[in-house]
């Protein structure tokens, strides 16, 4: 069982929502999001990434948080962002690029996180963490969603399809530059909110699909304000946007690598060999999110695509069966037998020499990283199943970090959870 609740967001109105709207924090780099805001003074990433105003300043400076607590209350003092005058829900759609994903935006229990009623599938990176708890207490809000999966085994999302045909014209509307559009619709009626909560009390369980860092930084802040004695009770929750588990898209994770450990790339590939059976790729489509495998059956093999010296690799090895949920991965035999035992990575989490590009990002990106001399060697991954993601995080087991790049991306700004 789990608990979900309405609460009065702090939201653009319908003319500011295309303004307000941004990306989340952690899909830009300071130099991407200063960009975004040279070209419009309004972004949410003003709040989101504060860092990127403040060039010099250490991004985990005090002065950095300051100025996000700044921003917040100057939009709103502007009326670029508005609290509604009574508790609701709130119910996001995204559309696009042939997809159609509808989401209930609510806020959901922090008891609810440690008690694993919210489960979780990766570690958070500790800078991370501390980055986010320091921004969520400054700004006293949780500016951006974690976007959580239920196994939808009575036709909720009919339900919340039903809801949103039946609410009026939408409260935001956001055309982004992806081709997607981003809505929201504020469920106000008392009976729907009441049968929401009603529906959710049935659900045993949700998992993090988007937003580690952003869930354990919210249960950090109500900790550590319980401990303060300064706790409220909106403070004891934290915004999430619910999807059902099987209206989502996983993409694979890449990985890059800045040196080959010394190794030439042949020394390298020779090394690989005694690990994968590896073919050639010939052409592949660049525009694609992965690469679809063409030599080895991903049912019977493990299947990685690597992009070394100018070409695409297809690498095989042999699943074995009896093998657990975790070490059956692509990316812990990846991890295993290349990163660890080739190139001696062993911290996945922090080893400045591994980077990580998001899945839904072509190949083009990909090889564009590398050819422009920035990185050795990179590695594309096939997706994992959400059923896989499922089982895992029902045995309490955790992925390598950046196991997954799940769809729908929710922009920030459009609905934020103050903590009073």
């Amino acid at each position: 069982m789990v608990d979900i609740f309405p609460f009065p967001a702090v939201r653009p109105p319908p003319s500011a929502a295309p303004l307000v709207a941004a990306v989340p924090y952690d899909v830009v780099t300071t130099e991407e999001a200063a960009a975004c805001i040279r070209k419009n003074r309004s972004s949410f990433l003003r709040v989101s990434r504060p860092d990127a105003e403040l060039p010099g300043v250490p991004p985990y400076d005090a002065t950095v948080y300051a100025r996000a607590r700044e921003v917040l209350s100057e939009f709103r003092a502007k009326g670029l962002l508005v609290q509604d005058g009574a508790p609701a829900m709130y119910l996001y759609r995204v559309t696009g690029n042939g997809n159609d994903f509808l989401g209930l935006g609510c806020t959901v229990s922090v008891r609810d996180y440690e008690e694993n009623a919210i489960r979780r599938h990766e570690l958070t990176r500790y800078d991370k963490e501390e980055d986010r708890t320091r921004h969520i207490d400054a700004v006293n809000a949780h500016s951006g969603p974690v976007v959580l999966l239920f196994e939808d085994r009575n036709d909720t999302h009919g339900v919340l399809e039903a809801l949103w045909n039946r609410l009026g014209k939408e409260d935001a509307e956001v055309k982004w530059d992806d081709g997607t559009v981003h809505r929201v619709k504020c469920v106000t009626g008392e009976e729907d909110i009441s049968s929401l909560e009603r529906i959710f009390r049935a659900v045993p369980r949700l998992y993090i699909a988007d937003g580690h860092h952003r869930a354990k930084s919210a249960v950090n802040v109500c900790l550590m304000r319980k401990v303060e004695g300064r706790l409220t009770s909106e403070a004891t929750r934290f915004l999430g946007v619910i999807f059902a588990h099987d209206r989502v898209k996983i993409h694979g994770y890449s990985r890059l690598v800045s040196d080959l450990s010394g190794l030439s790339p042949q020394e390298f590939m020779d090394r690989l060999k005694g690990c994968f059976s590896i073919i050639p790729c010939g052409e592949v489509d660049t525009r694609a999110f992965h690469i679809q495998p063409g030599h080895f059956a991903p049912e019977d093999f493990h299947v990685i695509h690597m992009f070394l010296g100018g070409t695409w690799y297809e690498c095989g090895c042999p699943r074995e069966k009896g093998t657990d949920r975790i070490a059956a991965l692509d990316v812990s035999v990846l991890q295993r037998e290349v990163l660890t035992g080739i190139l001696g990575i062993t911290d996945p989490r922090g080893d400045p020499r591994l980077h990580y590009l998001g899945g839904a990002r072509p190949i083009a990106d990909l090889e564009a990283m590398v050819r422009t001399g920035g990185y050795a060697v990179a590695f594309s991954m096939q997706p994992v199943g959400v059923g896989t993601v499922i089982e895992i995080a029902d045995a309490g087991g955790i992925m390598p970090p950046k196991s997954t790049w799940f769809e729908p991306k929710l922009l920030s700004g459009l609905v934020v959870h103050t903590l009073d």
